[in-house]
């Protein structure tokens, strides 16, 4: 079983040094995906961390208070930090675009659609229980499944439309003159969904990203992960790239391996008994 993490994570980490500025001669098209400003940021962590829940069969709150106390400096929300901080567990009601960003490994992962989108509403309520978080933390894993499982792009459209009410007919090109950065789930989910609709492989979903002024490490996240799983795969060296942006100096100088251990662990593997990941 393939599991469609990678293509959220490096999209994360693409969009990462073009959130808040871009130099005068930026061009999305020959931009360099991965330069040296680039970096994991929550959404890499909460995406892992999501991950780490599901393979151990923990609450996700218990995982994303975990994972936000070790990384704590990676450019959460305020009310995240306060959340995880105060040892909270309960929703706050948040409507912002962080439901959305952690979710891919549910889509790829479980095996039915309604298990999808049930997975991904717990894996919002216990921070964005706003009716547009869950909205929007459901509609991307229910994309990741529906890519995964072979159907089309006007499946999946109309699907997300129907279901979940996203006005996605807009071409990325209308965005352009509106661009700004919106961290809301109503504000990023259309852009983010229509990145990938109109992209031809992984690495043209992040140049459509690109293209317009927005939260872009989440953008780039979200879209990058639904991409991932309909065009199985990125089309770069992923594991290479994890190492190289995932293994960073802890705070005593040591090498800290843990987030690249849980984003490459394969789930067969972790099953078998093959390995004995470290825990957190």
């Amino acid at each position: 079983m393939s599991v469609f993490v990678y293509g959220a994570i490096l999209g994360d980490i693409a969009g990462s040094r073009f959130e808040f500025t871009r130099p005068t001669d930026f061009d999305p098209k020959r931009v360099d995906l991965f330069g040296g400003a680039s970096t994991f940021t929550d959404d890499t962590v909460l995406t892992v961390a999501t991950k780490y829940a599901v393979l151990n069969r923990i609450p996700y709150a218990k995982a994303y208070g975990r994972f936000g106390r070790r990384y704590s400096k990676v450019g959460y929300g305020n009310l995240f930090i306060n959340w995880f901080t105060t040892f909270s567990e309960k929703g706050y009601y948040s409507y912002g675009n962080g439901s959305a960003m952690r979710v891919s490994f549910i889509g790829s992962y479980f095996d039915t659609l309604e298990e999808v989108e049930r997975q991904a509403k717990l894996s919002s309520d216990c921070t964005h229980n706003h009716p547009e978080g869950e909205k929007a933390a459901m509609a991307t894993a229910a994309a990741v499944y529906l890519a995964r499982t072979g159907e089309s792009k006007r499946t999946i459209a109309r699907y997300l439309h129907k279901r979940y009410g996203y006005r996605i007919h807009r071409p990325v090109a209308f965005y352009r003159p509106f661009g700004k950065f919106d961290v809301t789930a109503k504000g990023t989910m259309p852009l983010a969904i229509r990145c990938f609709l109109e992209s031809e492989d992984w690495e043209s979903c992040i140049r459509n990203v690109y293209r317009v002024k927005c939260d872009t490490d989440t953008v780039a996240c979200i879209a990058g992960g639904i991409a991932d799983a309909f065009y199985q795969g990125t089309g770069f060296p992923e594991e290479e790239l994890l190492r190289r942006f995932l293994i960073k100096p802890n705070e005593n100088g040591e090498f800290d391996t843990f987030l690249y251990e849980w984003a490459t662990l394969s789930p067969e593997a972790l099953k078998k008994g093959e390995i004995e990941p470290t825990q957190i």
